[in-house]
């Protein structure tokens, strides 16, 4: 497939899976209900999870969000493109499955080459989760798309994702900001701009966020976080430095790849060690433990 080809499946009301420099996303015209409400019958998805809207330029978002602040152009020049959500205020014509039934939208330009030229192309911003059945592993390549959804959704291929795990996600609709979901952007070099950023608080009805579910990013092999010490049946472990990157960028790059490998080597159980405390582990550490989630034991 083309990104002519993607282009005009969207315009048309359909649903492609794109690549980002973070996961590869199932994108739909964000302002085409009917085709945001395919994306989560494809999924699985749930209603109160509200969906990300990827845009090509600055003036796209402004165009979508009710109120753009200071602070929103400040962090937009300092980290768009890239791999930083944030969210605002929507405006009444960015339909309510989009965002869950909130009154504010997540918004991100993806700093993938393809994603951009695909917007614009396509002439619409692109509501866009993960291309994975709800609750199951991301993809970082084409092919786990395609083995995901058996071939049932036309993919654009754009390569390995180079950042690796989902996006930072930011409200600047609360006061203080709050970090809503970590990920490959220190905590420490946001608050430089915005100050010290809150916490979520307890999810009730829909989510301010993607992400926010206990049970997330999972294997279909259960995952534990922990050296797989006297753990009966064939497991494998993954340990940092040796089959996992040592360090965070490059860790977070690999993770996925590696465990939809592990994924399909037929094994009892996968155990990964604890990744380092510090910022820069913050959203790999919480995709960890989203992943093992219910299956955390005391050892």
């Amino acid at each position: 497939m083309t990104v002519r080809e993607a282009a005009a499946l969207i315009r048309s009301g359909g649903v492609v899976a794109f690549a980002t420099e973070t996961v590869y996303g199932l994108g739909a015209n964000a302002l085409d209900a009917g085709a945001v409400r395919r994306i989560y019958e494809i999924k699985g998805r749930p209603a109160t999870s509200p969906l990300i809207v990827h845009v090509a330029s600055i003036e796209m978002a402004r165009s979508l969000a009710a109120e753009w602040s200071g602070l929103a152009t400040r962090l937009a020049e300092r980290y768009w493109p890239g791999p930083l959500t944030l969210v605002l205020p929507k405006r009444s014509h960015v339909p309510d499955i989009v965002t869950a039934g909130l009154d504010t939208v997540g918004l991100r330009m993806p700093a993938h080459p393809q994603a951009l030229e695909l917007i614009a192309a396509a002439g619409v911003p692109l509501a866009a989760p993960s291309a994975n059945r709800f609750t199951q592993l991301s993809p970082t390549t084409a092919r786990h798309v395609l083995d995901a959804f058996e071939g049932r959704v036309p993919v654009l291929d754009g390569g390995a994702c180079a950042v690796g795990i989902e996006s930072t996600v930011v409200s600047l609709a609360a006061s203080p900001p709050v970090l809503l979901r970590p990920g490959m952007i220190p905590r420490e070099e946001l608050e430089a701009l915005t100050g010290p950023l809150g916490e979520p608080g307890v999810v009730e009805g829909s989510h301010a966020s993607p992400g926010l579910h206990e049970r997330h990013y999972q294997p279909r092999t259960p995952l534990y976080l922990d050296d797989g010490a006297g753990r009966p049946g064939r497991g494998l472990v993954l340990r940092r430095g040796r089959e996992l990157p040592g360090a965070a960028g490059d860790y977070a790059a690999r993770l996925y790849g590696i465990l939809h490998e592990a994924d399909a080597g037929g094994y009892d159980w996968i155990a990964i060690e604890p990744p380092p405390e510090g910022a820069a582990w913050d959203g790999i550490r919480d995709r960890l433990q989203r992943a093992a989630a219910r299956r955390i034991e005391r050892r």
